[in-house]
Order: structure tokens, then C-alpha cells, then sequence
């Protein structure tokens, strides 16, 4: 098909934040299930394949019209994860407004709303639920992607909260775990905190069954991990298997001896952010893949050896290190 070419019995998903890591992977999880797609971006592709690319930002109100019209569905997925609170608000919430009011106006019947269960704020935290405890975000992304939610509730949006994502593109989680056994190279507290992990593609895949699939998901913020909690130990076990880290050896290190190594050694990952790995942080997600009829599928370790690739030039390893 050729781009912008529509046809008749097929549904219409208008999407921002194609071009980003998740979204990348919902456009092309949609393309497969023969969606017809509507993207957002500031920079067209060169190759655009069969999706009609919309070019333009969150700020522009002609290119979010554009968007939206005739759309059945819109994922957003635009979001901005790091950086000062101007710049923050101007995509994570105001962006938000400007997106879901256009959404509104053309008669869009379904919103998908990315955000992340980083909005709960430092932990740890131990199988809770959707917010069984209040949310305490502590940076100026986490605090607008709050803010952002309750904009898209207010239009009736499916909220989902994921928490790591791994897998091809990563640029943060691995990537960070790479500079903590740098700087502290013993096992962390035993390795035994359990975390919220989704990969990639299994994200997309459930992204994509609430924008296609007849379901029972009802409006509201849901958990949108794998459903298991990986064990800290377990992961960087999985990824010194792959030789993307070095294994951790020698004696449990208590987390406040952890802490001091980090303080030790000058890097790129705060305390508050080692902690998020280091430390529980998972939250229950069964109920949206229930919900959708998504199978989780086998886990995000699972998914490691298909991104080892990316990882190891993400990290500056040789080819087969």
C-alpha cells in the first residue's frame, strides 16, 4: 500500500511518539495487524512505508487536526523523559492538552496514554496496586508525566503505567546498569530486589491490542509490566550471560555500603536512580494484559539475546564480545 493510501474496514490509529523507542515498535506491531496509521512527527522518516505521516509537533494545532480526523483511536505516546520543568510541561502536559482536545473534537472514541510508573517516587515499593500509595514523583519528567495523566483521564483515557523497558533501543536501562557494576562492582543487596520489567515488544503488542481489540479495559491508570518481577540478580545475571556486563562476585553488600561505593566513583546514574534498580520496585500489572486477552509472554529476560546486538553497540563492546 502505498502511503497515505486508506481503505475501507480497517481501523484508523492516529499515534505520536512514533519515531521514539516504544512508539517505534507499537507503529510497526500495528502496521503488522494492517492498521491504518496516522504519525506524528517533526521529522518524516525517509522511509514511510504504508503509514501517513503527519509532520508537526504537539504545539502545532493544524498538524494535531490533521491527526486526529477520522481517527477511531489515538495512542499517544509522545513524552519527554528528561529535562528542566519548562520544557517538561511544555510536552508532557501541555502537549497532552493539545493532543486529547483534538482527539475530542474529531470524535476519536478510543485514547491510549503512555506514562510510567516512575510517578510513584522513590520506594521501594512491593507489589502494590494502582495507586495503593500516593504518587511522589521526584523529578521535573516524572512530576509532568503526572500531571499529563490526569489530563488524558479527563478525556477518558486507558493510562498505562510501565516500569523498566528493555530491549532494542534502550538507552537508559541497560546502559545504566553498565555504569553501576562499573562503580559498584559487588552484588547489590544480594541481588534479590525485585523489579517491574516490560520488554519492548511486549509493551507494543499490548499497546497495540487496546487500540485494535475488542476488550473490557476500562478507562483508568493500569500497571503495564510484564506480570513476574525479575530479580535484580537475575537480570544482571542474564546480561553478563550475554557478555554485555561483567558479573558481580564476592559477598552481599548491604545497601548503605552500596551507596558509599557509588558516592565513591564519579558517574552518570544518581543514587536516586541506582535505587530504582537496586531496590523493590514493582507493582502489580496482571490485570490490563488479563483484561486485553494479551498473553505477557515469556518475560523480559526472554527478550535479551534478540536486543544483545543494539546492547553491545550501545555500550561500545565489540561484535561477538
Amino acid at each position: 500500500m502505498a502511503a497515505g493510501q486508506e481503505h475501507q474496514g480497517r481501523t484508523t490509529v492516529a499515534l505520536t511518539g512514533a519515531t521514539g523507542f516504544i512508539g517505534s515498535a507499537v507503529l510497526a506491531a500495528l502496521t503488522a495487524r494492517g492498521a491504518r496509521v496516522r504519525a506524528l512527527a517533526r521529522a518524516v522518516p525517509a522511509e514511510r512505508g504504508a503509514t501517513t505521516w503527519v509532520p508537526g509537533d504537539l504545539a502545532d494545532e493544524a498538524a494535531l487536526a490533521a491527526l486526529c480526523e477520522g481517527a477511531e483511536v489515538l495512542l499517544h505516546l509522545a513524552s519527554r523523559v528528561s529535562g528542566g520543568a519548562e520544557e517538561c510541561e511544555a510536552v508532557n502536559v501541555l502537549g497532552t492538552e493539545a493532543v486529547t482536545a483534538a482527539a475530542t473534537r474529531a470524535g476519536v472514541r478510543r485514547i491510549v496514554h503512555l506514562s510510567t510508573t516512575a510517578v510513584y517516587g522513590e520506594g521501594p515499593h512491593a507489589g502494590i496496586g494502582v495507586d495503593e500509595i500516593p504518587a511522589a514523583p521526584v523529578s521535573e519528567a516524572s512530576r509532568t508525566r503526572l500531571l499529563g495523566e490526569r489530563v488524558a483521564l479527563a478525556a477518558g483515557a486507558v493510562v498505562l503505567r510501565p516500569g523498566l523497558v528493555t530491549g532494542t533501543g534502550d538507552r537508559w536501562v541497560v546502559p545504566a546498569l553498565a555504569d553501576l557494576v562499573r562503580r559498584v562492582p559487588v552484588p547489590w543487596a544480594g541481588g534479590n530486589a525485585r523489579l517491574s520489567v516490560v520488554d519492548r515488544a511486549d509493551l507494543a503488542r499490548l499497546i497495540t491490542a487496546l487500540a485494535l481489540d475488542e476488550h473490557v479495559v476500562p478507562p483508568g491508570v493500569h500497571h503495564a509490566s510484564h506480570p513476574e518481577p525479575v530479580r535484580a540478580g537475575d537480570l544482571l545475571g542474564a546480561l553478563a550471560g550475554l557478555g554485555l556486563l561483567p558479573a558481580l562476585d564476592g559477598p552481599d553488600t548491604p545497601w548503605e555500603e552500596c551507596r558509599r561505593l557509588l558516592a565513591a566513583t564519579p558517574g552518570r546514574v544518581s543514587e536516586r536512580q541506582f535505587a530504582l534498580i537496586a531496590r523493590d520496585h514493582w507493582y502489580r500489572s496482571d490485570d490490563v494484559w488479563r483484561r486485553a486477552a494479551c498473553p505477557p509472554g515469556p518475560g523480559p529476560l526472554a527478550g535479551l539475546p534478540a536486543a544483545a546486538p543494539w546492547y553491545r553497540r550501545a555500550l561500545g563492546l565489540a561484535v561477538g564480545s
